[in-house]
């Protein structure tokens, strides 16, 4: 089989801990050297080693992909439990790589596969009468899917590494992924100096994996070649010259380096510690030959700590941040308040998983938007951001702390696992358009006012600086002495609270949210967050049923944008506007209602904790564009 794609999608499965992740990031930059765009999302269970692992990713020779989407073109399987859970996950015509070694196993012997999910792919492979071992599926995709098959007897191939490297036989298991990240790469046409750039962007502290790395992928381009199988891109037309691969954990991090972060607390939560361990990395950056820093970052011995260190060091006027996930920021809420209460500018990076409790702590969730929109004890002003995509991430949490400086609040940049756990050549941000805004900071004033009521943005001095100033938990008066005195109260409060219309006058619209697609929509979709990418592909992917669509990517979530979305949504009929969001409720149309008095009925929704996908996106869109269905639940995704 010959083909030239313009788009590849593909699937690397295996064990939690194998390696997928180095594969992940080793295809992306070896791919986007070549002047492709991907995007790549890594799916895993809440275990350590052992537990199913996969790689969802799709690769474009002619844009950057905003989405995810099946069927795909390659299953590569480091193991059976692969090929058992994704087997119908395969196009027609597709690929699949594994090891020969696996063939005699069956579905029963498999104890990392969950119960419910034993049970289901049982009474499937039952009802297709595919005998539970993987040889036999193996022959139902030839059979029913014309699928051309790759098996590599990995054993032989790693034997073959280790007599050549001389290496311990205990090394081997770190090559496994290798041999699938090796078979895609020869697949997908890939050359050995894109390989070895990117091996050696990603082994850089490791130099000794080079090299055998290497060799591995040219000894399975020998395999391959043999079975006479064959997928190439066609040559890249994006128009890349010069892009980032990053995961949005990363991004993040880089935009704080580049904003001026000067103190990042942490508690190690999934999935937002990614995002301080690289922080932690780079504590000293230089940009340009500049030293950017030193940043100090600290794990607190709980989420308490974590807060209330953050205010501490904002006091002192240094920029500063956390980054938690659902639980951990439910810790930090009393101190959220305090920082509301004193108008201290601190900034939450807030990545939702699925939840309540535990819930699912890999997977992703957008189900978190009123605890960060409202959980407080009392009322004050905050901000709350929430980004659509990697570049909008690094935007925005340059914004978060602007906005916290200039208006002296608590900014939460409200994100999610899908984000936080996908990678994606990104186009490279323009530094030099960024802006730093810190407010109005003032040093040697007689007769300091910290909460001065002349103004609802009171200038503000450092602790340390020449200045006497005073913060209290209690309500307090201009000097920041406690009063409860109820004139007083009246003032504090309301210069606190109103804020809030400042800030819906002075933040221009298009930071507000933006509008994708036509001016005059047939129908329109709102959504924020990582909705974004699905959306935006399953509007131009409905043009071809002549329906003209527009995307409102909501980026400031409160102060909500009532006034400027109510003009927007008269567009079009009430039952022409639809919702999606990653949670049961579809949460952010109970806002809509609650903000603007418009209530929306038509809802597309995902809470697998797996991203939703362009296939069942467009499939629900359509359904509820061409009937009075109201509300579609998507489930697809291992």
């Amino acid at each position: 089989m010959s083909s030239s794609l313009r788009e590849v999608n593909l699937i690397l499965g295996g064990p939690q801990g194998g390696g997928l992740e180095t594969s992940m990031y080793v295809l992306t930059r070896a791919l986007a050297y070549r002047g492709y765009g991907v995007i790549a999302d890594r799916e895993y269970y809440s275990n350590i080693v052992g537990r199913h692992s996969y790689i969802h990713m799709r690769i474009s020779s002619t844009s950057i992909p905003n989405s995810l989407t099946y069927p795909v073109n390659i299953i590569a399987a480091m193991d059976a439990e692969t090929i058992f859970i994704h087997f119908e996950d395969i196009a027609d015509k597709g690929i699949v790589v594994y090891d020969v070694n696996t063939e005699n196993t069956k579905i029963e012997d498999i104890a990392s596969i969950e119960d419910e999910l034993r049970e289901r792919l049982v009474k499937k492979l039952d009802y297709l009468g595919v005998e539970h071992k993987v040889s036999s599926l193996i022959k139902y995709l030839i059979d029913n899917k014309d699928a051309s098959i790759i098996g590599l007897d990995f054993a032989k191939i790693l034997n073959e590494i280790k007599n050549r490297f001389k290496l311990d036989v205990r090394q081997l298991s770190r090559y496994v992924s290798g041999i699938i990240t090796s078979a895609i790469a020869n697949l997908l046409g890939l050359d050995e100096e894109a390989m070895g750039k990117s091996l050696a962007i990603h082994f850089k502290e490791r130099k000794h994996l080079i090299e055998p790395n290497l060799e591995l992928f040219k000894l399975v381009r020998k395999y391959i070649k043999d079975k006479n199988v064959d997928l190439e891109l066609s040559k890249p037309s994006t128009g890349l010259k010069e892009v980032i691969v990053a995961s949005g954990n990363e991004v993040v991090a880089m935009a704080k380096i580049i904003s001026g972060v000067r103190y990042q607390s942490y508690y190690p939560i999934t999935p937002a510690a990614d995002e301080s361990f690289f922080l932690e990395k780079y504590e000293l950056s230089k940009i340009d030959d500049k030293v950017i820093g030193p940043i100090v970052v600290v794990q607190a011995e709980d989420e308490i700590a974590a807060i209330n260190s953050v205010i501490g060091a904002a006091l002192t006027g240094a920029r500063s941040s956390t980054a938690t996930s659902g639980p951990g920021f439910d810790l930090m809420v009393e101190g959220i308040s305090w920082a509301g209460h004193n108008e201290v500018p601190i900034v939450v990076t807030y990545y939702q998983r699925g939840g309540p409790s535990t819930g699912l702590p890999t997977r992703g969730s957008q189900s978190d938007l009123f605890n960060a929109l409202f959980a407080s004890h009392g009322e004050f002003a905050r901000i709350v951001l929430a980004s659509g995509d990697h570049l909008e991430a690094f935007y925005d949490t340059i914004e978060a702390f602007n906005l916290a400086e200039k208006y002296q609040v608590p900014v939460i940049h409200l994100l999610d696992k899908f984000l936080a756990n996908s990678i994606i050549t990104m186009p490279k941000p323009n530094i030099d358009a960024i802006v730093i805004e810190r407010g109005e900071v003032v040093d040697n004033v007689a007769d300091y006012k910290r909460f001065d009521l002349s103004n609802l943005i009171s200038p503000r001095a450092y602790l340390g600086s020449n200045v006497i100033m005073w913060y209290t938990g209690d309500e307090h008066n201009e000097y920041g002495h406690i009063s409860e005195d109820s004139e007083n109260r009246i003032k504090m409060y309301s210069k606190r609270i109103e804020k809030l219309r400042l800030i819906e006058e002075e933040v221009p619209v298009n930071k507000k949210f933006t509008v994708i697609g036509e001016d005059n929509p047939d129908y329109i979709i709102i959504g924020w967050g990582f909705v974004k990418g699905v959306a935006v592909d399953a509007i131009k992917a409905l043009e071809e049923k002549k329906l003209k669509g527009a995307y409102i990517n909501i980026r400031m979530l409160w102060p909500f944008p009532a006034k400027e979305l109510r003009e927007i949504l008269r567009k079009v009929p009430l039952d022409k506007i639809i919702v999606a969001e990653h949670s049961y409720e579809a949460l952010i149309a109970n806002l809509i209602s609650m903000t603007i008095g418009v209530k929306i009925r038509k809802k597309i929704v995902k809470f697998t904790g797996r991203p939703m996908t362009l296939n069942e996106f467009v499939k629900a869109l359509y359904s509820l564009l061409t009937s009075d269905r109201e509300k579609v639940i998507l489930g697809h995704g291992a």
